[in-house]
């Protein structure tokens, strides 16, 4: 098992979503509209809503989710 590039963690009603390498911030930074709110370090956290589609895309892209 490779190591993870993000770190997903289900908080109830929002998922939190940790870039844990330079690829997985660059790519949200690339693929991903947040609110400067949404960022607490290097954690997104996103409405429960839209995590599957951002985990589906995240692993699309060929990143390791954990």
């Amino acid at each position: 098992m490779n190591a993870p590039d993000v770190l997903v963690n289900n908080e109830g009603t929002v998922y939190c979503f940790t870039a844990l390498t330079p690829r997985a911030k660059q790519w949200f930074d690339e693929n991903v509209e947040t609110e400067a709110w949404q960022w607490f370090g290097a954690t997104c956290v996103v409405d429960h809503g839209f995590a599957l589609c951002l985990a589906v895309g995240m692993e699309d892209a060929g990143l390791e989710l954990r």
